[in-house]
């Protein structure tokens, strides 16, 4: 399913809290470039990462997985391999809020995809939300 930019820029303009599978405290890796990229730009980015959890990134608490997430998060931006998406997928579906799964460059699950359209959520694979904002002007 393909996504026009008012789509896009419509999942951008409505998220608030992001949950950012697969963060990074390499200041130099692209999933810590984009988080830091979204803080910037006025999002809540909660990192996810097991290796992390209860260290402090992006003024946040990082969590070993979704499901430690407290509150409600409207997106959940993977910077994961595909083959991991299906469970992140399965994560996300059991958490409130949500309404948005994003796979960054590189990233797809055709399943899994297919899965949270299913459920209601807006899918949006092989794109970069930083990328995006500055493509779209917002």
């Amino acid at each position: 399913m393909t996504l026009t930019d008012n789509d896009i820029r419509n999942i951008l303009t409505r998220t608030k809290t992001i949950a950012l599978v697969g963060a990074s405290a390499n200041t130099s890796r692209p999933s810590h470039v984009v988080g830091q990229f979204l803080v910037d730009r006025g999002y809540r980015v909660i990192p996810v990462n097991p290796g992390l959890a209860g260290q402090v990134m992006f003024g946040e608490t990082v969590v070993a997985e979704l499901s430690d997430v407290a509150g409600p998060i409207d997106m959940v931006d993977i910077f994961r391999s595909s083959d991991a998406v299906p469970a992140i997928v399965d994560a996300a579906l059991k958490l409130d809020g949500v309404q948005t799964i994003w796979m960054q460059l590189g990233v797809a699950h055709e399943e899994a995809a297919k899965k949270a359209r299913a459920a209601g959520l807006d899918v949006v694979e092989n794109h970069c939300p930083k990328i995006e904002i500055a493509r779209l002007g917002l």
